[in-house]
């Protein structure tokens, strides 16, 4: 009998000063304004990254030649308080079609106040991608990962105020 070790998710948070409406708005329909452009599974330049809002849609990138890369699914869609999706990435940093070795990210937006908003992420099932989970764990759990996200984020929400 093998026995699966479940793993502690990632989690990162930030606070920005933008009611929850709007931070939610921006996350998901802004998301490729500050999803860094050389996080890139194409063979092609991304010419957008396009969030689909609603359950069943993807989270892609559409390459300046057409092609697409989809690289997350949407699981749950509650505006204003939560998206929860799929992580279609690979150890190897590749799509993964296998959707039960996918991990899932959970975006939660809790107000603080009517003009500041709590963003926190939390990447969980890491073990799901078997062999190699290590370099998924620390890819979004590092600077470059959700750290980085989270503060462009707040960034373009600071440029927009």
């Amino acid at each position: 009998m093998t026995a699966t070790i479940k793993l502690a998710p990632v989690r990162k948070s930030i606070t920005v000063d933008a009611p929850i409406e709007r931070a939610f708005k921006v996350f998901t329909e802004d998301f490729g304004s500050f999803k860094p452009a050389e996080h890139n599974l194409l063979a092609v330049q991304v010419a957008e990254t396009v969030f689909e809002p609603r359950v069943g849609g993807y989270l892609y990138d559409r390459g300046i030649d057409g092609s697409e890369c989809r690289w997350a699914r949407v699981l749950a869609y509650e505006p204003p308080n939560r998206v929860l999706l799929s992580w279609n990435i690979n150890p190897q940093w590749q799509i993964e079609t296998d959707l039960d070795k996918t991990s899932e990210w959970e975006v939660r937006f809790t107000a603080e106040t009517a003009h500041r908003t709590r963003v926190e992420i939390e990447h969980r099932n890491l073990e799901r991608h078997g062999e190699g989970w290590e370099s998924v764990r620390n890819g979004v759990a590092g600077d470059q990962g959700w750290p980085l996200y989270l503060q462009r984020f707040a960034d373009l929400l600071a440029r927009q105020a």
